[in-house]
């Protein structure tokens, strides 16, 4: 039997549902689910450089139908993991939520720290997961360190608890951060067995639904299998050899975006999101490619096979989106946090002067210069950490000869100027905003943090970096903040956007649409051009599937 309605009547229909779906309120579930993708170590230039080559559903989803920015830079110079991911959701810089960079010297503890690491907090594994390093030392990982709200805590405020927030990575910073203070759920992996891990901070043991994943062995079949590219070239396997890591060995090839996402999906039916009476937040950091990055560099084969394999990856987990909520009910933001430097050789090949710095060679040639001018007959620890450009000075060290924290961070940074760094800036200035009014000024003022110690940040030359065969990055310059961000949904204008925009607006604007506060510390500005009027809104409602 079928059925018949009136024109007229199916007109007047689609018009009101466009309208519930076009007008965004937290409060009423609309849209049911936001889902923030961040691609570790995705370069903004990546989507336009592919763009040919990606095939229908993945990258074009955003691409064709989506609101992307192709001028989104990172303000600040501090480009590492940690600090990205707190910026995204806390529309902040460091000077707003506080990471300085993934680890750091604590003078109190006399040892790096991570930047999520918590004493106060145990790892929290299933029955079954096999022992590491991970499990045997069990300190867990929260949020403390964050000096900032992020969209998701907003989002919890917002709605009394009813809205449900969670992250997940292979890292467990890329998945504590995103979610904030009050996120219902951070998981990472064990690193040696890929089982998923999450912290006391959350729950004393997993939810059921994460045991049964670990306990089907979701890890396993990704092991002893071959990557291999378009044409059927082997690029890498996953041979399971004895001692062999998941996180080195699986994590370095596309297989890792698979094996995330398939707990993504996982998590989505387990936590029922965006079935309840509120808004849900899921954010994926897919860390594969920049395990992979780190390797062989942004312009190697492999990098692009890694791009090509995970837009068909993201079109499948799209695909499952459409079916489980549909897509009309679905949010998605796009971006990554931070870029990287060519490798040594490409750079090089095209007459660019790249250099390579050894951390502890450059640690080692400070402390003799340093001990030799203020401490010669007895030599001194004056810098027991160096994360190049980032040097970590020992208070104790500077007392015993009577130096305080100015003039030792100028001293380092004079000693930093003869080793052919091209400017540097104190955590003593930074505290105190003295800075020169300009774009690098800002952008070091930006990454001044209150953890750390004493610090000198220093200002590298273009394309000095710490491998001499791989890439890396961390610095202020394009290849390192330029990033790419996108959005899909009933409430973005699909075009392409050549406007000035920052990794500090995709809180803002989803938290504008949202009609909630902004983060704590959010700079950033809500990115208006892309946001579709009231008629274009309903309309893009009634053709998502």
């Amino acid at each position: 039997m079928k059925f018949y309605l009136h024109p007229a009547r199916a007109f007047l229909l689609l018009h009101l549902l466009a309208s519930v779906l076009a007008q965004a309120s937290v409060y009423n579930a609309r849209p049911k689910l936001i889902v923030i993708i961040i691609i570790d170590q995705f370069r903004g230039d990546y989507l336009e450089r592919y763009s040919d080559q990606f095939g229908t559903g993945g990258f074009r989803m955003f691409l064709d139908h989506g609101a992307v920015f192709t001028d989104c830079y990172y303000d600040y110079a501090n480009t590492r993991t940690a600090p990205g991911h707190a910026t995204l959701l806390t529309g902040a810089y460091t000077n707003g939520h506080g990471i300085l960079i993934n680890e750091w010297w604590d003078p109190r503890k006399n040892r790096i720290v991570t930047s999520v690491e918590d004493e106060t907090t145990r790892i929290v594994a299933g029955q079954g997961v096999s022992r590491s390093a991970t499990l045997e030392r069990g300190t867990g990982s929260s949020p403390r360190n964050l000096l900032a709200s992020t969209l998701g805590d907003e989002l919890k405020l917002a709605t009394q608890g009813r809205a449900r927030v969670f992250g997940i990575s292979l890292k467990d910073r890329a998945a504590v951060l995103p979610a904030g203070w009050s996120g219902d759920g951070a998981y990472w992996i064990d690193r040696a067995s890929g089982a998923w891990i999450t912290s006391t901070y959350y729950r004393k043991q997993l939810p059921d639904w994460v045991s049964e994943f670990n306990r089907s062995n979701h890890a396993d079949k990704y092991w002893n299998l071959e990557w291999k590219d378009s044409a059927g070239k082997t690029l890498r396997t996953t041979e399971r050899k004895p001692g062999a890591s998941f996180y080195e060995v699986v994590g370095i090839t596309p297989f890792a975006n698979d094996y995330e996402l398939d707990f993504a999906r996982a998590l989505i039916v387990g936590e029922r999101l965006g079935s309840g009476p509120a808004s849900d937040l899921l954010v994926i950091s897919l860390s594969a490619n920049d395990i992979l990055g780190h390797k062989v560099g942004p312009d190697s084969p492999q990098i692009q096979a890694m791009a090509l394999a995970l837009d068909r990856q993201l079109a499948a987990f799209f695909d499952f989106l459409r079916r489980q909520l549909g897509l009309a009910n679905v949010w998605v933001a796009l971006s990554a946090d931070h870029g990287t430097s060519p490798v040594l050789a490409v750079a090089k090949g095209m007459r660019i002067p790249a250099t390579a710095i050894d951390n502890s060679q450059l640690r080692s040639q400070l402390n003799a210069a340093l001990s030799s001018e203020f401490s010669p007959r007895q030599p001194r620890v004056f810098v027991p950490d160096v994360a190049y450009p980032d040097i970590f000075l020992s208070g104790q060290a500077f007392a015993a000869v009577h130096m305080k924290e100015a003039d030792a961070e100028r001293a380092v940074g004079a000693a930093l100027l003869r080793r052919g760094m091209q400017d540097y800036f104190t955590r003593a200035q930074l505290e105190h905003g003295q800075i020169p009014s300009t774009k690098l000024g800002y952008q070091y003022l930006h990454s001044y943090s209150p953890y750390g110690g004493w610090y000198v940040l220093g200002v590298p030359p273009p394309y000095s970096i710490t491998s001499r065969t791989g890439a890396e990055h961390g610095s202020p310059y394009s290849y390192d903040t330029h990033v790419p961000l996108a959005f899909f949904g009933a409430p973005f204008h699909p075009g392409m956007y050549r406007t000035h925009a920052e990794p500090v607006d995709l809180a803002a604007t989803l938290a504008s649409l949202l009609g909630i506060n902004a983060p704590t510390h959010a700079i950033g500005r809500v990115l208006t051009e892309a946001i579709a009027a009231a008629g274009e809104a309903q309309a893009a409602a009634t053709g998502l599937p």
